[in-house]
């Protein structure tokens, strides 16, 4: 047998075995998916604004130790 023919053989078999694994994921309803969507949305705000929060105040903390 040769190469190209043996490399068919797995990228069949390979391509085979994906589509079954893709068969078994199972999908959020649209429900989940918004009430999950928003709820990263919320906490990567809150985040940020914690985040640029902290750097305010370190900044302007700097700032008076340095003058």
């Amino acid at each position: 047998m040769s190469e190209a023919v043996k490399e068919k053989k797995v990228k069949k078999s390979w391509l085979k075995g994906l589509k079954s694994e893709f068969k078994k994921i199972v999908w959020t309803d649209k429900k989940s998916l918004v009430k999950q969507t928003i709820a990263v949305l919320v906490i990567s705000v809150i985040m940020c604004l914690l985040i640029a929060g902290i750097d305010s105040v370190s900044f302007e903390l700097v700032n008076l130790l340095l003058k």
